[in-house]
C-alpha cells in the first residue's frame, strides 16, 4: 500500500533500521537515531541495485516519487540511475571548480601552440593581458554561472576608464573563451553572443607616420644625432631601412640573419600572417648589422634588453626613442616606418604593388597566389631594398629642396 504524508511524518525509530515501502521500488528507511532516508530499489542488467534519493523531510514524499520516476525513465532508456547520479555529481563538481580564468588560461595555452595558426609571442602577451582585466570581475566565477549581464558589466568597467578599444577587444576574447568552453563541454552557450553593439565604437586612429620626403630626411638626420641608449639608434635606423613590424624587429635573432647572403629570414611563428618572411638586406643594412654584431652578437637577440641579454628590448623602446627626438605620437611611431616606406615606394612608380605588399609581409588570402609572389618578386624586392636604402641616404644628406632633387635624380 502506498505511503501517505502522515505515515512518513509519524514513523518512529526502532531498535533496528526498518523499511516502509511505497510503490515502484521506492521505500523509506528509518534509522534507530530517527533519521529517515529515501531509497529506490531496482534491477539493471539483471543485477539488483539501490539508489539513494535523499533524506526526509528535505526530500518530501512527492519529490521522492518524482525522482523515482526519473530513475525508471533512465532504466527504460537502458541507463543505470546510480551511474547517472555519479556522473551528474562529477560534472557538477567539475563545473563548480571551472572558473572563467581557468578556462581562459587553457584557451591561451592552446592558441600559443595551435600549429600554423598559433599566436605570435607579442599577440599572446597582449591577449593574456586583456583577459587578465577580467580577473577581478568574472575571473573567479564558475564559467557555467556567468550570464551576459556579468560579462557586459565587466567590459564596461574597462570602457568607463576610456579604454574603448581594449574593452572591445576584451569582449571579443571573452567570447572566444566562452566558445572554447562550449566546445569542451563546460557550458552550453556563449553569453557574449547577444552583446554585440553594446559597447561604444572607438574612433579609428592611424599610426603616426612621416611620409613627406623632406620630413623623412629631417627624421633620419635626427636619428643620426640620437644621444640615448646606443642600440636604440641602430634599431631606429634599421626600422627605417627594412620597415618590418616593431615586434619582428625587437625579437630578431642573430641566427636568423645571413650577412653573406644578405637576407634576414623571420620564422613563421614570429610573423602576423604565420608565414616565414625573407627580408633582403641592402649594403647599408649589412654594414649597420656588421657594426652592431660587435656590440650585441654573435648570438642571441640583435637588440637585447638593457637589463639582460636573455630578453629583447622593450616594446616601448622605438617609440620612446622617437619621443626623445621630439616627435609626438601623432607625428611618428615605430610602426609608422612601414607606412612611410609603403607610401614613398608606391609614389616612386618604380616597383610593382605586389612586390611592395610582399616586402611589407601583408597577407594574401589566395595561398597559391601568395606562393607565386614569393618566388616571382624576390629579384625585384632585392633591387627595391637597395634602391630604398640609397633613397633614404639621399634624403638624409639633403639640406634644401634643390639639393634633394639633385641627389634623388642620381638615385633614380
Amino acid at each position: 500500500m502506498p505511503l501517505s504524508d502522515a505515515a512518513v511524518r509519524n514513523a518512529k525509530p526502532r531498535a533496528k533500521p526498518y523499511k516502509m515501502g511505497d510503490s515502484g521500488g521506492l521505500y523509506l528507511q528509518v534509522q534507530p537515531n530517527g533519521s529517515k532516508l529515501w531509497r529506490h530499489k531496482y534491477r539493471h542488467l539483471g543485477i539488483e541495485k539501490k539508489l539513494s534519493i535523499g533524506p526526509y523531510p528535505e526530500i518530501s514524499l512527492s519529490e521522492a516519487r518524482r525522482r523515482r520516476d526519473t530513475a525508471r525513465e533512465q532504466l527504460y532508456a537502458g541507463l543505470d540511475p546510480s551511474r547517472e547520479k555519479v556522473k551528474a555529481r562529477q560534472h557538477a563538481e567539475a563545473v563548480a571548480g571551472c572558473t572563467f580564468t581557468l578556462v581562459a588560461e587553457e584557451y591561451c595555452t592552446k592558441r600559443k601552440r595551435d600549429g600554423s595558426g598559433a599566436w605570435a609571442p607579442a599577440t599572446a602577451a597582449r591577449c593574456e593581458y586583456l583577459l587578465s582585466l577580467l580577473d577581478g570581475s568574472i575571473g573567479k566565477l564558475p564559467i557555467a554561472d556567468i550570464a551576459p549581464i556579468d560579462v557586459l558589466e565587466a567590459v564596461r568597467r574597462i570602457e568607463r576608464k576610456g579604454n574603448l578599444e581594449s574593452a572591445r577587444r576584451t569582449l571579443q576574447l571573452a567570447g572566444a573563451v566562452f566558445r572554447y568552453g562550449v566546445a569542451t563541454a563546460r557550458i552550453t552557450s556563449d553569453p557574449t553572443r547577444d552583446l554585440r553593439g553594446t559597447l561604444l565604437t572607438p574612433k579609428v586612429t592611424h599610426y603616426g607616420a612621416i611620409t613627406e620626403p623632406e620630413k623623412v630626411g629631417e627624421l633620419l638626420r635626427a636619428i643620426d644625432s640620437y644621444e640615448g641608449f646606443g642600440i636604440t639608434k641602430q634599431a631606429l635606423l634599421l626600422a627605417a631601412h627594412v620597415f618590418v613590424r616593431p615586434g619582428e624587429l625587437r625579437h630578431a635573432l642573430w641566427s636568423e640573419i645571413d650577412l653573406d647572403e644578405c637576407v634576414w629570414t623571420i620564422p613563421a611563428e614570429k610573423m602576423k600572417m604565420r608565414r616565414a618572411h625573407h627580408v633582403p638586406l641592402s649594403r647599408q643594412v649589412v654594414e649597420l648589422l656588421k657594426d652592431l654584431r660587435y656590440v650585441t652578437g654573435p648570438n642571441g637577440f640583435v637588440f637585447p634588453s638593457v637589463r639582460t641579454r636573455a630578453r629583447p628590448m622593450s616594446e616601448n623602446t622605438l617609440n620612446g626613442g622617437l619621443r626623445r627626438l621630439g616627435y609626438t605620437t601623432h607625428e611618428m611611431t615605430g610602426h609608422g616606418f612601414r607606412a612611410m616606406a609603403s607610401t614613398l615606394l608606391n609614389e616612386s612608380g618604380k616597383w610593382s604593388s605586389d612586390a611592395i605588399e610582399r616586402a611589407l609581409a601583408h597577407g594574401d588570402k589566395d595561398k597559391v597566389r601568395a606562393a607565386y609572389h614569393r618566388g616571382t618578386h624576390w629579384r625585384e624586392r632585392v633591387e627595391m631594398a637597395q634602391w630604398w636604402s640609397d633613397y633614404l641616404d639621399a634624403l638624409k644628406g639633403t639640406e634644401n629642396h634643390k639639393s634633394m632633387r639633385r641627389r634623388l635624380a642620381a638615385v633614380a
